[in-house]
């Protein structure tokens, strides 16, 4: 069989990955500081992040591995949890990179995630990976994250980036709290609703990471995002109608930030910012979304997921 080792696996993410990946028989190591909530044929084994030690064998002679390690962006903004977003990506990412040389059998392939965020917050501009990154925190740490991986991948091994965009999901990640509050009547557009959600289905999502593995042809930074990116208000829209709730009630911005901060305990820039991206490396080299629009993203969830 085959090996993949997952950096920061325990998560969302991590666990939807491993799960696609044991359907296709490969063997996957978990690599994280805690261990998933759930059971799964994975092996775990753990890292502080901070030093070597005996997660680098698992490296050794792997197919591939894929780094998701990052501290949530599902927080208030203060100084100190930006400095460990910034750190938790960076510091990571180089301690990998310093257990490489270590090695007498180097995997395949590296594939990182890093994040369409680095785009900005533009209501205006389309974005695809040619397009000016933009301005702010999230911009700042993705380019940082970016440059860690630059300099510690080795020529001979593969290099993919994956910016991610909102990962919809079954079973976690941000859609489960926007679909509590939209089953309360308060799922109507955020602000002025029309900053950008780029998101992309799970499942899209793990074709994007295996696509990445097996394909020999990929290389560089893509875009991981569905075709259609869409509004705030046309994303809450398709949302209340997948779940059968007929109203939402609007939300002025100084109510997200209120209920950001103070309920929540999280950034409201997370709902009243956005971007609209395009995955159009992916899209130009022949990759094919099972779901490319957000109804049918919302339809397979909750429609066809509930049955």
């Amino acid at each position: 069989m085959k090996k993949v080792v997952i950096f920061g696996g325990s998560g969302f993410l991590g666990v939807n990955l491993a799960k696609a990946l044991l359907k296709k028989e490969y063997e996957v190591v978990i690599v994280s500081r805690n261990e998933p909530k759930e059971q799964g044929a994975w092996r775990f084994v753990y890292w502080d992040a901070q030093n070597l030690g005996d997660w680098v064998q698992e490296i050794e002679g792997a197919e591939a591995f894929v780094n998701l390690v990052g501290r949530t962006v599902d927080c208030i903004k203060t100084a100190e949890n930006c400095d460990a977003i910034l750190r938790s990506r960076v510091d990571a990412t180089k301690l990998i990179g310093k257990a490489l040389p270590q090695l007498e059998m180097l995997p395949k392939v590296w594939v990182q995630m890093s994040t369409a965020h680095l785009y900005g917050d533009s209501a205006e501009v389309i974005c695809d990976e040619s397009s000016t990154f933009g301005y702010g925190l999230a911009p700042y740490v993705g380019k940082k994250w970016e440059e860690a991986y630059l300099q510690s991948v080795l020529p001979q091994i593969r290099q993919v980036l994956v910016r991610t965009s909102f990962v919809l999901g079954k079973s976690g990640g941000a859609l489960k709290t926007m679909a509590g509050i939209t089953k309360f009547g308060l799922g109507g557009k955020a602000g002025h609703g029309q900053q950008g959600i780029s998101w992309i289905h799970e499942e899209d999502m793990n074709r994007i990471f295996i696509d990445a593995i097996e394909n020999e042809t990929r290389e560089g930074a893509y875009i991981a995002t569905a075709p259609k990116p869409v509004s705030n208000e046309v994303f809450m829209k398709a949302l209340r109608k997948a779940l059968s709730i007929p109203v939402g009630l609007p939300a002025f911005s100084w109510m997200v930030k209120l209920g950001a901060m103070f309920v929540m305990k999280t950034d409201p820039d997370l709902v009243l910012a956005g971007r609209y991206c395009v995955p159009k490396r992916l899209e130009d080299e022949g990759f094919e979304f099972e779901y490319g629009t957000v109804d049918d993203a919302f339809e397979n969830i909750f429609i066809k997921g509930a049955k």
